[in-house]
């Protein structure tokens, strides 16, 4: 959309959507403990069935988990886009959400361990964060490249503030592997993550 038309829609009082999705990658020795937060917030979003104040809560917990594991971030990545019709941006999150679903081992099985599950997992050494959000109005901290240390670290905390502001209209959290024992190769990397960009 050109500039003198989005001026005209925020002179006109249109609600402006925004749909973004990040990636963050982590790899180390000690990264499994996020993979934990994860599956519970994944778990407690279920029981709550997708309760958006619940489901932001657990937002804010992977985000402060991110933020505290920086050290282990490698790569990251970003898209996203802006809409003046809800319907459109419900589209796109949709499209967004398909895509983060297929991606390798993201999806999430919340069977019981049978009694012949091994009681030690191989390390989890890569770990792929997809957070893909909708939310109103502007957040200049997420509209741009947050392919970079800094950024990533502002992007991160607008997230958090997006939630508490109680501005977020859609929020889906994926991730790869998505459990304890499966592992994700630097091979499957390269090939089903290629919007990473090096940190």
């Amino acid at each position: 959309m050109n500039a003198w038309g989005d001026r005209l829609n925020k002179f006109t009082g249109k609600t402006r959507f925004v749909v973004c999705r990040i990636f963050v990658h982590l790899a180390g020795d000690d990264i499994a403990p996020l993979l934990g937060v994860l599956n519970r917030t994944g778990r407690n979003a279920i029981d709550a069935e997708g309760d958006l104040e619940v489901v932001g809560e657990g937002l804010v917990e992977i985000c402060q988990n991110l933020l505290q594991m920086n050290p282990y971030w490698q790569s990251a990545g970003n898209e996203g886009d802006f809409f003046w019709r809800e319907g459109e941006a419900g589209d796109y999150f949709n499209e967004l959400f398909t895509d983060s679903a297929q991606r390798y081992l993201s999806e999430v099985t919340l069977s019981q361990e049978d009694e012949s599950t091994p009681l030690s997992f191989p390390i989890t050494r890569n770990l792929v964060v997809m957070l893909t959000v909708a939310f109103t109005g502007e957040e200049p901290d997420l509209e741009t490249n947050l392919a970079d240390i800094e950024a990533l670290e502002y992007g991160l905390k607008a997230l958090i503030n997006l939630h508490y502001n109680q501005r977020l209209q859609a929020i889906q959290i994926h991730y790869s592997p998505a459990q304890f024992g499966d592992q994700l190769t630097n091979d499957q990397l390269l090939l089903n993550f290629s919007e990473l960009i090096p940190l």
